[in-house]
């Protein structure tokens, strides 16, 4: 999915950065990063209060294998195809990924540091 494809999904939800990351791209708005793009898939971000609702839309968190041949699992989540086709569903989806990465940035920041992401590109498992 190139970067144009990605800022038309997200158009009603407002202008996006589309920055290059981990073999896929990273979705922005502002300096926070609500969104991945790997593989041709989006994912949005999730946490304890939105990934019950990824869930129960049929979705599924991005997962990678590591060097070390373990499974890993990242808090984003698959978007739901209906909303690659309908700008509200994803703008609405999109705003609860945003929401989810300022909960994220703000325990990060509670804590003293932010997550570092994998080195490598991941591939999904």
């Amino acid at each position: 999915m190139d970067a144009e494809a990605i800022g038309d999904v997200f158009r009603v939800f407002g202008p996006v950065r589309i920055r290059r990351m981990f073999g896929g791209q990273g979705v922005y708005r502002g300096e926070l990063m609500f969104a991945l793009e790997a593989y041709g898939e989006l994912y949005l971000k999730a946490d304890s209060e939105s990934a019950e609702l990824f869930r129960n839309l049929g979705s599924r968190p991005f997962t990678y294998t590591g060097r070390d041949g373990r499974t890993a699992t990242m808090s984003y989540w698959l978007m739901p195809e209906s909303a690659l086709d309908d700008p509200d569903e994803a703008a609405e989806l999109a705003r609860l990924a945003f929401e989810a990465a300022l909960r994220a940035k703000a325990a990060g920041s509670k804590k003293g540091g932010k997550a570092s992401p994998p080195r490598k590109s991941p591939k999904p498992a």
